[in-house]
């Protein structure tokens, strides 16, 4: 594990915001870090407001999409609401849906099957809206690509509005409109939105219309922040406003779907890491495991009854997601170990029967092994699907572009994509994929790092501090928990691994004279013997709070020591 120190940034910068926001000089270090320099800056972080959130017509189609929207309700055309089964998808559809059947009651939804239908928009989907009499798909989380769907549809005289954050191919599939602000010709302030982002951006230009103000909206940000949260977008700008806000809906009024979800958590106010951890994989098991429409099921049911049934339903798939997950794990780590592939700069796994629905999770535990990037395939059909996961600061969707001649079909992100391909060019893809890999990738990356804010003291941990600390959020990429190091760390002789195999680790440390603090290290069990015998030893860890029989108390989560 590497510990890096982030860059100092200009002392003069630092000294003005220390200056003017009254705070320690590593606070402001902090902000500058997280590009927040000016006061207005400053004020805008740890203050997001609503009125932030940019106008949704700045967006390129956004008046095409409406007009048509508009005129479907007009002429009582059947809409279809359609998105990728994965959280970003099925909230964008729910989000989309419910909103739109407040005032029309002619709207359906589609997700498609991941094992028949595969990724993003279908021709299967299709054809359900033409024998169905729909005229109207609004896609969401899906469709950049789909140039050969999109002209299947208009044969059929079926419209396409396609809501995707995707990167788009050279040529845009010809749809009534393309709302994705990483199109070239969109000048839209902010790329980053996920998929229900776009598709919130959707509804608050059709909200404008119906003279509703960014107030009427705020009950469908619970489902905003569960996919920003999900979708490991930035944690900046306009998804830092929807996600705080989104919280607060999720704290205090969700609905009844993400409330049934919830209801069994000892926890009183949820942040982004609960999401992240606790509501997402339910929502995703729905599609790994079963169907996405058990997810769309559970998110638009009003009836908090039904909605407890959904989710108990929801939570046994997510309970065979487990098992599934570590089963695949095993198999694909003593493949690796097999085929003698253990120094390899990537891993490319393959076993026919594998559960498609888990082999994104699977490529993720394997990176916590063998640290490189990774992909897992599994029979799909007569081909080949896989997922790939990248490691810190690798772009695998540029690796995968590289080695396009050989696939059929591919989408995704720099840490996170999709693919398919025929069955005789596995061996020839993971040949090339290995050697683009090895060409492009830099050897530091290849060794888990961990990034280090600030260095300060036990005695730097005031009550205050970690108010500050908690304005900070929600965290997220770009504004990541800041990562603290301590130098002359050590254990007050209460220290001692924990869990089944001994595998964490809980200490109460000490520097110099300082109070003592409670410490805990997930997965960092073998490291007690660094803790024995009154040694000094290094940390970094971040500032949490513990919340036990409902008192809170702080303490440090442990990243590493040595």
């Amino acid at each position: 594990m590497r510990w890096t120190p982030k860059p100092k940034p200009s002392e003069d910068t630092v000294q003005h915001l220390t200056k003017i926001l009254n705070v320690e000089d590593f606070v402001a270090t902090l902000l500058v870090q997280r590009g927040i320099e000016t006061f207005e800056e400053a004020k805008a972080f740890f203050r997001p407001s609503l009125d932030h959130l940019h106008d949704p017509y700045l967006m390129k189609d956004m008046e095409k999409a409406v007009a048509r929207i508009e005129k479907a309700i007009e002429n009582e055309e059947n809409i279809l609401v359609f998105g990728d089964y994965d959280v970003d998808g099925t909230t964008a559809v729910s989000l989309v849906c419910s909103y739109l059947r407040t005032y029309y009651s002619n709207v359906a939804t589609y997700i498609p099957d991941r094992y028949d239908e595969g990724y993003g928009i279908s021709f299967k989907g299709i054809d359900f809206a033409d024998d169905n009499g729909f005229s109207l798909i609004i896609a969401l989380d899906c469709g950049i690509k789909s140039i050969d769907h999109v002209a299947y549809a208009k044969e059929r005289n079926i419209d396409f509005i396609i809501c995707d954050h995707h990167r788009p191919g050279p040529f845009l599939p010809e749809a009534v409109a393309v709302l994705d602000p990483k199109r070239d010709d969109c000048t839209y302030p902010y790329d980053e939105l996920c998929g229900c982002g776009i598709g919130f951006k959707l509804v608050q230009a059709l909200g404008q219309n119906r003279n509703q103000t960014i107030d009427d909206l705020i009950p469908y940000l619970d489902l905003v922040a569960a996919a920003i949260a999900a979708d490991i977008v930035p944690m900046t700008g306009e998804n830092r406003v929807l996600a705080y806000f989104g919280l607060q809906v999720i704290n205090s009024e969700p609905r009844p779907g993400i409330k049934a979800l919830i209801h069994q958590v000892k926890k009183q106010t949820l942040d982004i890491t609960d999401v992240v951890f606790i509501i997402a994989p339910r929502i995703n098991a729905a599609g790994r495991i079963k169907h996405g429409n058990h997810a769309v099921e559970l998110l638009t049911e009003f009836d908090f009854e039904q909605a407890q049934q959904f989710a108990s339903e929801i939570e046994k798939y997510n309970s065979d997601r487990k098992e599934l997950d570590k089963q695949i794990t095993k198999e694909a780590l003593s493949q690796i170990e097999n085929n003698q592939e253990k120094d390899r700069f990537t891993s490319v796994v393959f076993q026919e029967d594998w559960h498609k629905g888990v082999i994104g999770i699977v490529a993720s535990r394997l990176i916590e092994t063998y640290y490189r990037p990774t992909l897992v395939f599994t029979k799909s059909g007569d081909k080949y699907a896989a997922s790939a996961r990248s490691v810190k600061g690798f772009d695998v969707y540029n690796a995968l572009e590289a080695c396009s001649e050989h696939l059929e079909q591919f989408g995704g992100h720099m840490y996170a994509a999709g693919m398919t391909l025929k069955k005789e060019n596995y061996q020839l893809f993971k040949d090339a994929f290995e050697k683009e890999v090895e060409r492009t990738i830099h050897p530091d990356m290849l060794t888990p790092e961990i990034s280090v804010d600030a260095e300060i003291n036990f005695a730097d941990i005031t009550p205050k501090l970690t108010r500050i600390l908690k304005q900070f959020e929600p965290f997220g990429p770009q504004n990541m928990t800041p990562i603290f190091l301590t130098k002359n760390v050590k254990d007050t002789g209460y220290g001692k691994p924990m869990g089944q195999e001994e595998e964490h680790l809980r200490l109460f440390v000490k520097q110099n004279n300082s109070e003592g603090i409670a410490a805990i290290g997930f997965g960092l069990g073998e490291k007690f013997d660094l803790t024995t015998t009154q040694k000094t030893f290094d940390a970094v860890y971040c500032i949490d709070e513990n919340e036990w029989n409902g008192k809170v108390s702080l303490q440090l989560r442990l990243r590493d020591i040595k």
